[in-house]
């Protein structure tokens, strides 16, 4: 096999979607499993969607999913420029050579007349495609109201009668000439049509390997005759399958986060989505192993374990990959993924220091097992940012029976007489409050942790309590109360 090349070619006139990613995926995992080149390539010659600030997004998601690449238009390479709003020269240079060979010729139809045949084609219930009544035009003919002015498309002329090729995921793959019509090249604006473009950039990028989602299936065949009008050999191609919701329709927003951004702003790792992607449609060789890093993934990855059905997505896999990573992640950059969400709501400055990371490493690691996503940690830590003494005394209300009020009224004194009160003479105080109380157990803790954090669960106080004394004394955003201040307050609201 000559080396392989593949390329990644989204068009920026939206987010990165789950598909698109996927694609990305395999293509980044085929080139690199055969020591390959990956390609970044733009297509924006869709001037009215197409938005630079799509691109940059694009590419600022792209590099958050750790999806690298060789050649691109931020890196540039020996095949460039990599946007294809910058390539219109090849374009046109190559369509007059077919207009030359006479593999094209000049449309001067309207958009009305073409409205027309597509309506007359759906009534008469046959598929619409292209009459041809520009093809047997003269070409001098053609080339003279060019001249003068007049508004033409550019047509490639179909004279095989079926396309057919090996789909590296599909199998033999074969359409009929008929349904395809003459296709447009260049829309008479100038701007090439998607099926020219992408294969002027594909031969000439050297591509070996097209791997796209099968909504292109129906695009090959246009493709390979563009290929067979300019006799070059086209690249291998793999189509992969659709990727459906729970309720089996095609993924969309309707079913959640559909866009890599809008997992960022869930708190998906990208290790957790990029293994959960390359499981959709492809498996590894054993079947059945569901964690594997993006080692393991480049090594086991190939083209004959791509399934063809669709694949179903499953939100709540992701989440369960999402918690395996968080607990497998280290500690500190952890704690650093998760300051945006912790400053969103007030809790931490932007840009904490190496103290305060080191501390919300210790937060992390006390409420790390009751979350799956990082943007569900603001609700997991509000019991250490926030605290009303007045919302703890009602909490405690139902079961403030006498055995509760003897445990809190021995254990505050002893407490606030600490000052600063570590976990180890908080033991020493519960010891010696079960010795005094005989209370012991749920009845002895309980009334503690209420008083404490204001809830009936939460963290072991074994965490908390130095997290609540070690965040009292730094500079965060949101001052967090000593074991101290909050049992004073608790005293003065319950009056005890």
């Amino acid at each position: 096999m000559s080396k392989v090349r593949v390329r990644f070619a989204p068009s920026p006139t939206g987010y990165v979607h789950v598909g698109n990613a996927r694609t990305a995926l395999f293509n980044w995992l085929f080139a690199r499993h055969h020591g390959g080149a990956y390609v970044l390539r733009i297509e924006d010659t869709d001037v009215e969607r197409s938005q630079e600030a799509y691109e940059e997004q694009l590419l600022k998601d792209l590099r958050w999913f750790e999806i690298d690449w060789d050649e691109g238009p931020d890196k540039g390479g020996a095949f460039g420029p990599y946007r294809q709003s910058e390539r219109k020269e090849t374009y046109r240079r190559f369509a007059t050579q077919l207009i030359d060979q006479g593999n094209a010729y000049f449309c001067f139809c309207t958009s009305e007349q073409l409205e027309q045949e597509r309506q007359e084609a759906l009534k008469a219930g046959r598929q619409p495609r292209y009459s041809g009544r520009c093809r047997k035009r003269p070409r001098e003919e053609a080339a003279r109201k060019v001249a003068a002015g007049e508004p033409a498309a550019i047509r490639l002329k179909i004279v095989d009668s079926a396309f057919s090729w090996n789909d590296l995921v599909h199998g033999p793959t074969s359409f009929s000439g008929e349904v395809i019509g003459d296709p447009i090249l260049v829309r008479s604006d100038g701007n090439p049509a998607y099926n020219y473009a992408v294969v002027i950039d594909d031969h000439l990028m050297e591509i070996t390997h097209v791997i796209r989602g099968d909504d292109h299936i129906s695009n090959t065949p246009r493709q390979l005759a563009v290929y067979h009008a300019l006799g070059w050999e086209p690249p291998e191609f793999a189509h992969l399958s659709t990727i459906l919701g729970s309720d089996r329709t095609r993924l969309s927003k309707r079913h959640g986060a559909t866009s890599l951004q809008s997992f960022r702003d869930l708190g998906i790792l990208p290790e957790a989505l990029r293994n959960y992607l390359a499981l959709l449609g492809w498996s590894p060789a054993d079947g059945k192993t569901e964690i594997l890093s993006s080692q393991e993934l480049v090594e086991q990855f190939s083209l004959a374990h791509i399934t063809k059905s669709p694949a179903v997505f499953d939100q709540g896999k992701v989440y369960w990959l999402n918690r395996h990573y968080m607990k497998e992640c280290m500690p500190r950059r952890l704690a650093e993924l998760a300051v945006p969400f912790l400053d969103e709501v007030g809790y931490l400055n932007v840009h904490p220091g190496p103290d305060v990371l080191a501390w919300l490493e210790r937060v992390l690691d006390a409420v790390l097992k009751n979350i799956n996503l990082l943007c569900q940690l603001p609700d997991a830590v509000h019991i250490i940012f926030e605290y009303e003494a007045k919302k703890a005394v009602e909490a405690l209300q139902p079961s403030a029976t006498a055995s509760a009020r003897a445990v809190l009224n021995a254990f505050i004194p002893k407490a606030l007489a600490e000052g600063e009160l570590t976990y180890e003479r908080f033991r020493v105080l519960t010891k010696e409050v079960q010795s005094e109380t005989g209370k012991k157990g749920r009845d002895l803790f309980h009334p503690i942790r209420v008083a404490l954090t204001g809830a009936e669960s939460g963290p072991e106080l074994e965490k908390l309590i130095p997290i609540f004394e070690e965040g009292s004394k730094l500079p965060l955003a949101r001052h967090v109360k000593s074991v101290t201040e909050r049992l004073r307050e608790f005293t003065e609201a319950a009056r005890l």
